[in-house]
């Protein structure tokens, strides 16, 4: 009998946006066979009513097992919350599901990573699991595969994993040179060192980019979904680190992924098509400054 994998849910501050991941999440084939911990996080001055409503809506939630809500005094923030949540269930289960509160799931989402779990439990190379593909042009690659990219939007790890994250942005950044951080942005296609910079001076407070800085150097392997298993409802700028945006909305896979890679190693096939994907995301200057002044309008809505 398989034991499946404790979900760690993150929330905060947008109750209907963890109404509809949780809708969504319960109508997963192996809902009723997972246990689900909901870590919320404490207000910031101002979030006080909003932080309520999300804890009214988790406290009062039917699942099929127990639920056990982890409700912070202060505000951790996301980086924090998520690393002490992962650290923690980890440590007594082994292995955990990520989910924050902006992702609607397919029926199917749940199987792939218990089944992810399972078949690459002993493989010390592969460090993570993502559910999320950008939505690549038609190709004919498998149904999953091996990249070096860590997606942090919906995801899966071993214990084993997880005890290589450094947080230490310093001492990460201190072990690249110029051809590994080529390799880290997949070949130029991807601003990631921009990431680790902005970090470091304290412009953003991401758990992400040092976990995928973690597994790159220890020449780890994250499993892909040839078809996104999620759907990031979170880029309305709503969210913490979300932006305005529908370059990475992707369809959602319906069906239940059955194909996992037998060899353990990136597959250059699949790393091709997503390098072209990442380096022409943006299109072209016309499409870039469509985008920017819907971004300004929305913003000047939101006032």
């Amino acid at each position: 009998m398989q034991n499946f994998a404790p979900i760690a849910l993150f929330v905060y501050n947008r109750p209907d946006h963890a109404r509809r991941t949780l809708n969504f999440l319960q109508k997963n084939l192996l809902a009723d066979e997972s246990r689900l911990f909901i870590f919320s996080d404490g207000a910031k001055p101002g979030q006080e009513e909003n932080v309520k409503a999300v804890r009214e809506l988790i406290n009062n939630l039917d699942w099929a097992k127990p639920v056990e809500v982890i409700e912070r005094e202060h505000n951790y923030g996301l980086a924090n919350s998520v690393i002490d949540g992962v650290t923690r269930l980890c440590r007594e289960y082994g292995k955990v599901i990520v989910l924050e509160d902006d992702v609607i799931t397919s029926p199917h989402t749940l199987q792939y990573f218990n089944d992810g779990l399972k078949k690459y439990e002993e493989e010390d190379k592969v460090m993570h699991i993502t559910a999320f593909m950008y939505a690549l042009k038609e190709n004919n690659l498998p149904e999953s595969f091996f990249l070096r990219i860590s997606s942090s939007q919906a995801w899966a790890t071993w214990d084993r994993a997880w005890k290589h994250f450094e947080p230490d942005i310093n001492v990460l950044m201190s072990k690249f040179d110029r051809q590994s951080k080529y390799e880290f942005e997949v070949e130029g296609a991807m601003n990631f060192w921009k990431h680790m910079e902005h970090f470091r001076d304290g412009k953003n407070n991401s758990w992400a980019i040092r976990w995928y800085a973690s597994v790159f150097l220890n020449n780890g392997l994250s499993l892909n979904p040839k078809i996104s298993l999620i759907d990031n409802i979170g880029h309305d700028g709503s969210g913490v680190h979300s932006a305005v945006g529908e370059i990475y909305r992707s369809p959602i896979n319906p069906n239940r992924i059955t194909d996992f890679p037998d060899i353990i190693e990136e597959n250059k096939e699949a790393f091709a098509v997503v390098k072209d994907f990442l380096k022409h995301r943006k299109g072209s200057l016309l499409k870039r400054g469509l985008r920017y002044f819907n971004h300004i309008l929305t913003k000047m809505k939101a006032r």
